[in-house]
């Protein structure tokens, strides 16, 4: 699934009823969840964050920016930040599965239709520009006031719209806002912690002391450790310290660990500590995975633990939790959009067993292959885990590693299933319990029940097929983990093998009610098979050795 941020920014900070009215524009759209809506009284200026489906967020900042122009007259607004336009800024920011060329593909169609169909002129910016990376604060120079004078034309649009203003549609990376605190009060040591992290860079001085300027009479920096950074220091009279505020314009170039650590290098150069972090807003998933990731790693332990898990080594290792409690749900971009999980695999295992053994026919079969495969794939990874941790095997790790991270993934790609299979069924009933008293409703309840069919045989199909991935991790935690978890791995083999051959059942069975040519699946579903039969017999063969030699040995 691919996932896209929208951030528009609205010049009506003071009038509730119209910003209400905008972002009631984007909760009409299916697909375009609304995660904040963040008011300036002084600035006359509101920051809208939402996300969704690329489809869903380019109708709905459409929508949004048609309405700002319905309801806001430039020709009367007054505030304190730089703006241009009824919607000043609106930028597309990649998340989950999302590239930047999606937003910049998004940007420009936006940025398109709103200036031919709302005669608002468009000025894109930074990734979505035509001619490079165009700063927003090039973009925006001389703000509404001068547009009319302006002999830059727009991308897109009139060159000139008194009511509406200028908008300035972009395509960027996610922006983090991270404040790192200090066991100070002093407001100019954490500039100077700043201004070295900071891509601008530190004032250069003479010999004297005096700050040096060049021949156009601005003032030479020296750059910082990083790129894609902007950073000041201030004190915080709530939090009675000093912090290093940051943006972090790209954390794919400059990482929130990389630098947290850099801040903490420099800060001891000054005699200084961090005492830990902020995070003002919300964070990408990723940004935390490697903050997590970082900390496990240097501590000399092993990443292939589950997602929470690495989540919270960031949060403590960041020490986000300083200032106040650090809610990973809340905060974090893609458990925003995800809200809470529900289904067959929240429950308990008592419930979901009662569940099971009920009258309704879902959960069956299928998901119970499902939730094997899940158990297979997290007991190679505790296998893995045990290998990484136990002395006098460390040249094993950089494998046990790998094979943990794949297991990982694997097993929320089963539990993922588990639901999965029961929907399809639950599709297939529904498609069943149709109209069918005339041709119209006859013809789409066949449609119905042909692709509720597939989905009925495709989960259990791509099941099979995963629990060849299985039982290779399996056979890899056998054959190269610790000898003392060998019946950990065999037992996560023999799970495989009631995945595999549970899916394969319900694979064959539904088939019969697909119509057509199914070669196709039936020639993947019998590689699959027997690929799983083999592995599963060369894992019992470890298995056994090793049983064998620990009888041996007792």
């Amino acid at each position: 699934m691919k996932l896209i941020e929208c951030v528009p920014n609205f010049s009506e900070g003071r009038d509730r009823a119209v910003i209400d009215a905008i972002t009631a524009e984007i909760t009409a759209v299916e697909g375009a969840e609304l995660l904040d809506v963040d008011p300036g009284a002084a600035t006359n200026r509101t920051v809208v964050t939402f996300v969704g489906s690329p489809a869903a967020v380019e109708e709905a900042a459409f929508r949004a920016i048609a309405k700002a122009a319905e309801l806001i007259d430039m020709t009367k607004h007054t505030g304190e930040h730089p703006r241009m336009g009824a919607t000043d800024v609106c930028p597309f920011v990649p998340v989950e599965g999302a590239t930047m060329e999606d937003c910049i593909e998004i940007a420009r169609r936006v940025g398109e239709h709103v200036g031919t169909e709302l005669g608002i002129p468009v000025y894109l910016y930074e990734h979505a520009a035509f001619d490079g990376r165009r700063s927003l604060a090039d973009v925006r120079r001389g703000e509404y006031e001068g547009l009319a004078a302006r002999d830059d034309a727009p991308d897109f649009g009139p060159s000139f719209n008194a009511t509406t203003g200028a908008t300035a549609i972009g395509a960027r990376q996610f922006l983090i806002a991270y404040n790192i605190n200090l066991n100070t009060t002093d407001r100019r040591l954490a500039h100077q912690v700043a201004s070295a992290v900071r891509t601008l860079g530190t004032a250069t001085r003479d010999a004297d002391g005096k700050i040096i300027k060049n021949e156009q009479g601005k003032t030479v920096f020296a750059p910082g450790r990083f790129a894609e950074v902007k950073g000041v220091g201030w004190y915080i009279d709530e939090y009675d310290r000093a912090q290093v505020s940051l943006n972090l314009t790209d954390s794919t170039v400059a990482p929130m660990h990389e630098v947290f650590e850099a801040c903490r290098e420099e800060a001891a150069s000054r005699g200084m500590r961090v005492t830990g972090s902020e995070l003002v807003g919300l964070v990408p998933l990723d940004a935390m995975l490697s903050a997590g990731d970082h900390f496990l790693r240097a501590q000399g332990r092993t990443t292939g633990i589950p997602e929470h898990d690495r989540v919270r080594a960031a949060v403590v290792s960041l020490g986000l939790e300083e200032l106040g409690p650090f809610d990973p749900a809340s905060k974090i971009i893609e458990y925003r959009f995800r809200g809470a999980r529900d289904g067959l695999v929240t429950r308990t295992v008592q419930d979901f067993v009662d569940e099971l053994s009920g009258e309704s026919p879902a959960p069956g079969g299928g998901s119970v292959a499902a939730l094997a495969g899940a158990l297979s794939a997290a007991l190679s990874s505790m296998v893995a885990s045990l290998t990484h941790a136990k002395r006098g095997m460390e040249k094993s790790r950089p494998a046990m590693e790998n094979a943990g991270r794949d297991a990982q993934v694997l097993k929320d790609w089963f539990l993922a299933a588990v639901d999965r299979d029961t929907d399809a069924f639950n599709g297939v009933l529904a498609a069943i319990r149709m109209p069918r008293k005339i041709d119209a409703e006859r013809a789409a309840r066949d449609e119905a029940m042909a692709a509720a069919n597939l989905e009925a045989t495709m989960v259990p199909l791509e099941v099979l097929e995963h629990t060849v991935e299985a039982l290779e991790l399996a056979l890899v935690a056998a054959r190269d983990g610790n000898p003392n978890s060998v019946t950990d791995a065999g037992v996560g083999a023999a799970c495989a093998v009631a995945a595999a051959e549970g899916a394969s059942l319900n694979v064959r069975i539904n088939l019969a009610g697909l119509e057509g040519d199914t070669s196709g699946l039936v020639a993947r579903h019998d590689s699959a098979l027997a690929k799983a039969r083999d592995l599963a017999t060369r894992v019992a063969r470890i298995v056994e050795s090793g049983l064998d030699l620990g009888d041996a040995g007792a």
